[in-house]
């Protein structure tokens, strides 16, 4: 798991940024290795999210014996299984460039960064979704005017050519060899059709992501602090907090937020008919009454800084 600091939080936006530049510059020298990339994160990922299902269901038949693969080391069969089904979804998401696939491969993806980043403080957390913020607003809004292109929306649009297509022409396996495969939209985000089916609607997978690690953070403090006050035997909050905002979570509060913030981007893309950046209105709607909340019940000074480091007693609930 890895923990994200604070140094890691103000850099985060300016590495996407470089990254960002390079797909728009370089997209076609660097397109089949980063789709190459994308399709192999997104297999280990999409293993990771069926693993559960495949001990399910791998349990009443097989053993847990690990079986042994030499220097690739040693695996269980529900392992094996759930790799196989990531690799042969891969697979045919390569043939076919199915969108659904593509969601699939990156709701894996977000499911897979969710689990293994961890946000340790309030402070962080402020100090990365307020960066990507930044760089949300500029490469959509303002990339326009220095660069004569919208950035960000060619990026996330530009189809890249299918490896099985590269390798076909490189091997000089035949000209009908290859190349009925189509070009791919990689798994950087979640596409819904139109209900006319004449458009897609997007939705970057760092909108997803970055506000789950601070949903995650909310979740794991709710959990901590409701241990905290059976330890002391049910310390009631401050006075000046009614018993109903007490009972009312972080984690709800910022769900919510998150929810109207996500319906908020939706109506404002349907108004101006444009692309826009959807941390422009999630951040605002998760942070904000997020603050104030933990304002008024007295936690925010334990909140902003490493809230979990003070009491080692509660350090099995830290990981949700």
């Amino acid at each position: 798991i890895q923990t994200i600091d604070s140094t890691q939080a103000l850099f985060l936006p300016i590495g996407a940024s470089v990254s960002l530049l390079v797909m728009f510059f370089f997209f076609d020298s660097v397109q089949v290795v980063f789709t190459i990339c994308t399709a192999v994160l997104a297999t280990i990922a999409f293993a990771f999210l069926l693993l559960p299902m495949c001990q399910y269901l791998t349990r009443p038949c097989s053993p847990q014996n690990k079986i042994s693969f030499g220097c690739c080391g040693r695996f269980t069969a529900a392992e094996l299984l759930s790799f196989s089904l990531s690799v042969m979804l891969v697979l045919i998401w390569v043939l076919t460039g199915h969108w659904l696939l593509m969601d699939a491969l990156a709701m894996g993806l977000c499911v897979a960064m969710i689990a293994f980043v961890r946000l340790p403080s309030l402070k962080v957390s402020c100090l990365l979704l307020s960066g990507l913020l930044i760089y949300d607003v500029f490469w959509v809004f303002f990339s326009a005017y220095i660069f004569n292109s919208n950035v960000m929306v060619k990026v996330a649009t530009q189809p890249a050519d299918n490896p099985l297509d590269v390798l076909s022409r490189k091997l000089h396996l035949g000209p009908n060899v290859g190349r009925d495969v189509p070009r791919l939209s990689l798994p950087g985000k979640l596409v819904f059709p139109s209900s006319t089916g004449s458009h897609f609607s997007m939705l970057g997978i760092g909108d997803i992501v970055m506000p789950g690690l601070l949903l995650c953070f909310v979740l794991r403090y709710d959990n901590y602090k409701k241990q905290a006050n059976s330890d002391s035997c049910g310390a009631p909050g401050p006075g000046n907090i009614s018993g109903r905002m007490q009972k009312v979570s972080y984690f709800h509060c910022t769900l919510i937020g998150y929810f109207v913030g996500l319906l908020t981007a939706t109506v404002a893309s349907r108004i101006h008919r444009a692309a826009q950046p959807a941390l422009l209105y999630l951040v605002p709607f998760t942070l904000l009454p997020l603050l104030t909340m933990a304002y008024l019940k007295g936690d925010l000074r334990r909140m902003w800084s490493e809230p979990f480091h003070s009491k080692s007693s509660s350090s099995r609930f830290l990981e949700v």
